[in-house]
Parts: C-alpha cells; structure tokens; sequence
C-alpha cells in the first residue's frame, strides 16, 4: 500500500484511515523481515519529538507512524494537507484485538501498574471472544530484568507486542530493542490498558466525536494540566508556520 506522509512540525505522519492503518498492520504480520514499529503520535508527542532528538529520530524511522490526536489532523488540515480521520491509539488497539479474535494474532502486553495488564486482559477476553492474549507482564521492571522480559516475549513469538510504558519511554524501549525481539510488530499504546481495565474513563463518544476527549482527560485528571499546555502552545507554533 502507498501511503502519503505529511510533515507536521518535522514529524512525518501517515495519512491514513483507521481501516488502512489495521490493514498496513496485518501486512506487517505476513512479513517476517524484521520487527516493525507503530508510533501513535498526538500533539504531545509531536511537540516532544521537536526538543528531543532521539525521538524524533525514532518517529523517522517508524514504519507507521498514525495521527492520534485531533491536534495532529488539524494541524496537517491548515497546512492544506489531506489527512482524512484521527486514528486514535486506544481504538487501533481494539481493531487489532478483534482481528486477533478472528485470525488468532498471537499479543502480548508489556507495562502499566502492577495488575493492570491482566486487568486488561481480562476485559479484553470477555469483550472480543478468543482473543490470542499469549502473555503479560506489567512495566515495574529494571534494566537488569530487559534480557529476561525480552526472553519471555521471544519464546511466545508473539505476532503484536503491545508496550505500555508512555511516552517517550516506550518507543526509546521498543526502538532500543527492536533486533531483540522477536515480535512482528511493535506499538506504543500509553494509558491503553488502564482505560481497557477500566481505571480511567474514556470521554463519552459525542466529545471524542467532537474533538474534546482531551478536555475529558484534564477534568478527570487535572494534574495533566502541565502536560496539556503542549496543545496550545503546539496550535500556536503550527498557526505560525514554524517547523524548526
């Protein structure tokens, strides 16, 4: 498949509907090359990526990098760019889930609080039925547990490892072991299973349909507050045209 890249602030980012997005992934399933990297890039991340280097580095070389974040999709939009929907990270992964139940993907989950992966799994057994969940382990780990998390995963072969570790943390880990690991592809999925275990609401579909899931977030969390302020200041930047 032929995707068009847009840049949006230098990070290059996919154009692509939800349903390519699943279907470029499943690609990467039938290739046994080497482990591919998803990114899921929101304006946070993109405004990280502008002061880190080794993320932005990382996000070049992704294999698909989707515009999660309503930010993302305007921001190409103004540009006079075409990026036709928002492909959330958290609705990726449902996809993906649902198209294990149906073809036995083989997953993994690596990260979050102690607990909530298998809460997750949990969830996720009961709501897409045969769903190949072939292992977990949560993201309280050290550098010196690496070799042996990465042993457990590669004896699985799991078709889609699933990391959980935020951002920034969990791309430079994934990216930093991608020749280890013998997974067909890697994601960054960030509060993914605390919202599938059921720790943190998601807005109600009218405001993510709306484009305020965010503001959903800041009142139920509004320590995030700090972290927010990369929106404004993201718009602000792209209002202006600056790319450096």
């Amino acid at each position: 498949m032929t995707v068009n890249k847009v840049s949006v602030l230098n990070v290059n980012i996919d154009a692509v509907t939800m349903m390519q997005a699943v279907e470029m992934v499943e690609g990467f399933f039938q290739s046994s090359d080497k482990t591919r990297l998803v990114a899921t890039a929101n304006a946070e991340m993109v405004m990280m990526a502008n002061e880190d280097n080794e993320l932005n580095d990382i996000l070049a070389d992704a294999d698909l990098v989707v515009a999660d974040g309503a930010g993302v999709v305007w921001a190409a939009r103004h540009q006079g760019d075409m990026m036709p929907e928002r492909v959330a990270g958290f609705d990726l992964v449902q996809e993906l889930l649902k198209k294990s139940a149906e073809k036995k993907y083989k997953v993994f989950f690596l990260g979050a609080g102690i607990g909530v992966a298998e809460q997750a799994k949990a969830k996720a057994e009961m709501k897409y039925r045969g769903v190949n969940i072939v292992g977990i382990r949560d993201g309280y780990f050290k550098p010196d547990d690496e070799e042996n998390i990465i042993a457990i995963i590669n004896a699985l072969k799991p078709d889609l490892l699933l990391v959980a570790l935020g951002v920034p943390r969990q791309e430079k880990w994934i990216k930093k072991n991608l020749e280890k690991l013998n997974v067909k592809v890697a994601i960054g999925v960030g509060g993914t299973f605390d919202v599938m275990a059921g720790n943190v609401k998601r807005a109600p579909l009218w405001m993510q349909k709306a484009n305020l899931e965010w503001s959903y977030r800041l009142f139920l969390q509004p320590q995030r507050i700090f972290r927010m302020m990369a929106i404004p200041k993201f718009m602000l930047k792209v209002m202006l045209g600056k790319k450096d």
